[in-house]
């Protein structure tokens, strides 16, 4: 992928999962960007989920200018303008693009996810818990449905309550139906994209979790709702955790991953400083980079290439223009006494030193660490307390990066880590869970 200079122009992503067939379950996220859960659970399941039979498609982040402006819709709300929209609406192309997506003969199920207010119940207790409320409840715009599969609309939206009410944090959470019956005059909900599915003949279901829920807590209220959706559908999956709030937060805080010129560069985000200087640019303007995840992208704003994360600002990077030099594939070091070849865009973890072999040619900058008089750094031993942890990759100061150049042009980086205490450590064959390569261009 490459950085943006214009995100009102970012396009959404959509990834099909599975062997596909004319039983295909379409889910989508990201219709209004102040609802994180909804795309965050959108993004899992295409990072996270393998379809071992039957047929996904997902969009994770339809609206992804109003994801980046945490907006409900910079343009007014695209939720409200499938019945009718005018083409020079700055939502037009997205609204026919999705309209096509969801009139496609292959799929019958259509999922909208969102975060509601409050909590949907029939009968009013206070302002938080009434029949006004949208979250934690299964939306349908009425009962029954004239198709050739799924039409009972009800039926299934309450098996899907039912199913998530067996799993909740707490008795507070409980997930009802909530029937709008649109065609009886909701003008709002006659709008909506749930509708304009129902009216091209795909059982439709808006899926909401409560806005008062942490992010990690809606985005497990959704997974546990979309896994009920593909049962019932009969589509099968592996999904790489457990599912619990817990281990969905891991996934959305820890789990993800930057890459940049063709993973001569890789970036963990987790822990991620919000500034990194002397970031090395292609002198030319373009940077490429690959994400985890489709909720990842890089925008050129103000001269600095800022990471986003949904609607999260993750880091800015202070360009260092250069030209760059592809010829180096791999280095030699010293881990801990063990001579290790290495990939260029490694992360190794490290005890307690480390040694960059010298390479003929090629000049090594241990970026934080300084020794007098010396320009290329290769054949010193190094270890941790020899750094200035202000020039770490991460807040904690246990990730460090080595830039390689060759002459005046940038080779690549590999990253050494300090952090005997995480768990899931990033390696030299780091698991990206590689989308499309994106380049900004300037």
């Amino acid at each position: 992928m490459s950085a943006s200079t214009d995100i009102k122009n970012i396009d959404f992503d959509f990834i099909k999962k599975g062997q596909q067939d004319d039983n295909t379950l379409l889910i989508i996220g990201g219709i209004q960007g102040d609802e994180p859960g909804a795309f965050m659970a959108a993004s899992i399941i295409t990072t996270h989920y393998k379809i071992k039979k039957g047929s996904v498609w997902v969009v994770p982040n339809l609206n992804f200018y109003s994801i980046i402006k945490r907006s409900r819709g910079p343009y007014g709300d695209m939720n409200r303008k499938f019945a009718h929209i005018s083409p020079t609406d700055p939502d037009y192309n997205t609204v026919q693009r999705i309209k096509e997506y969801i009139t496609s003969p292959e799929v019958r199920v259509v999922l909208n996810l969102h975060d509601g207010s409050g909590f949907y119940r029939e009968e009013h207790k206070d302002w938080n818990f009434s029949p006004n409320r949208w979250g934690q409840s299964s939306i349908i715009d009425q009962s029954n449905l004239s198709v050739r599969s799924y039409g009972n609309l009800e039926e299934i939206s309450k098996r899907v309550c039912e199913h998530v009410n067996e799993n909740l944090l707490r008795q507070r959470d409980l997930y009802h139906t909530k029937n709008t019956h649109t065609r009886q005059g909701d003008k709002e909900m006659e709008k909506s994209l749930t509708y304009y599915a129902i009216n091209n003949g795909k059982a439709a279901f808006g899926n909401e979790a409560s806005k008062n829920l942490p992010l990690h807590e809606r985005t497990y209220y959704h997974l546990l709702a979309l896994e009920k959706y593909m049962n019932i559908m009969g589509i099968e999956f592996e999904r790489e955790f457990d599912l619990d709030s817990k281990s969905v937060k891991d996934v959305i805080d820890d789990d993800i991953y930057i890459s940049f010129y063709d993973d001569r560069i890789q970036l963990p985000l987790s822990q991620i400083r919000t500034i990194l200087r002397y970031f090395p640019i292609r002198k030319d303007g373009t940077l490429e980079f690959t994400p985890s995840n489709p909720l990842l992208t890089v925008i050129k704003k103000n001269g600095q290439f800022v990471i986003h994360y949904g609607n999260r600002k993750l880091a800015n990077l202070k360009p260092e223009y250069r030209e760059i030099d592809n010829s180096i594939k791999s280095v030699s070091m010293l881990i801990d006494g063990e001579r290790k070849n290495l990939k260029m865009g490694s992360i190794i973890d490290v005890d307690t030193s480390f040694q960059v072999e010298p390479l003929e040619g090629v000049r090594v900058n241990v970026i934080g660490f300084v020794k007098n008089g010396v320009e290329n750094e290769s054949g010193i031993s190094v270890n941790k307390d020899k750094f200035i942890k202000r020039f770490s990759i991460d807040k904690k100061g246990n990730l460090y990066r080595i830039e390689f150049y060759k002459g005046k042009k940038f080779a690549g980086m590999i990253l050494v880590n300090f952090d005997k205490s995480k768990a899931k450590r990033a390696t030299d064959a780091v698991a990206l869970k590689k989308l499309k390569k994106t380049t900004l261009s300037l």
